[in-house]
């Protein structure tokens, strides 16, 4: 399918297509720069589509081409293609007892939703999302989007084909205009219990626990780990790859760029002890009136 070269057992076994951060034993994953081959190579995943010919590691398999990418995004187009919908329903979504669809609401193929739930009007939900009993999904939110992930060339910018789902448990509730992203081959996963409202945007692949409060216009990066009973309050901003504690509470308008101790409340742009930042501001507000006593101790 790809026309790689190849090294390891004939026989050897795929069971799973995955990028380097969800990689498990059985998966195939790729790797095309010499800064992340270690990684790639000693990670969980048991075949690598590589652009260096190295020794197969034990346990391993190796796929060689010159451009791993381009080959990886053909296999996730072969096993998991685009596929047109020609109903506001798909025939093929699995919807629980007593669960509402309201009128111009869209979901997509092989999607799954349980019992009690409420769709409400114009609320999309993309092919293959599943999402749990008594769940509340409001007018003009987005389950399922492409995950914001391009590789960039000097000819442009190439997309990575989105395979990985959302996944949304029992009692979630997602305010008006929300975006899920799915994952980019794993799954973004929402906990238990958990409550966005509105114009929430959530990255490909992360992880949010169960019974947090996610408050509107908050910004979450992919790959972002947010632990059970967090608090994101109005117009937090999270960086990538980061892991906020359980029970963590992060103030309004904040900026987070670094993981964060769980059961602390944060604060400011970057986002820190909120006590340690109200003294930090406390002594800035006073700086002008050192400086002009100083100023005149010197004339």
């Amino acid at each position: 399918m790809t026309g790689a070269g190849f090294t390891g057992d004939p026989d050897f076994m795929i069971s799973g297509i995955n990028e380097i951060h969800m990689v498990e034993a059985g998966d195939l994953t790729f790797v095309d720069h010499p800064k992340y081959y270690d990684k790639a190579l000693n990670s969980n995943a048991t075949t690598i589509l590589i652009n260096k010919e190295v020794e197969c590691p034990e346990g391993k398999a190796l796929l060689f081409h010159a451009d791993p990418f381009a080959a990886f995004v053909s296999l996730i187009k072969k096993f998991r293609p685009f596929e047109p919908a020609s109903t506001s329903v798909s025939p093929s979504a699995r919807i629980g007892e007593g669960t509402v669809i309201q009128p111009n609401a869209f979901v997509g193929n092989h999607v799954t939703i349980g019992t009690n739930c409420i769709i409400h009007a114009n609320a999309t939900i993309y092919d293959h999302t599943e999402i749990g009993d008594n769940v509340i999904i409001h007018s003009g939110a987005v389950i399922g989007a492409d995950g914001y992930y391009f590789q960039r060339k000097p000819e442009g910018y190439r997309k990575f084909e989105s395979c990985g789902r959302v996944v949304l448990s029992d009692n979630v509730e997602v305010g008006a205009l929300c975006a899920i992203d799915r994952g980019v081959s794993g799954d973004t996963f929402i906990g238990r219990g958990t409550k966005f409202d509105n114009h929430v945007q959530v990255g490909h692949d992360t992880y949010i626990g169960a019974n947090c409060l996610i408050g509107s216009h908050c910004a979450i990066a992919g790959v972002t780990r947010i632990e059970d009973d967090v608090i994101l309050w109005g117009r937090v901003v999270i960086n990538k790859d980061l892991v906020i504690g359980k029970g963590a509470i992060v103030l309004a308008t904040s900026g987070v760029g670094k993981d964060l101790e769980g059961g602390k409340t944060y604060f400011g742009i970057p986002a820190e002890e909120a006590r340690k930042k109200w003294r930090e501001l406390a002594a800035l507000r006073q700086l002008p009136g050192l400086l002009e006593k100083l100023s005149a101790k010197i004339l």
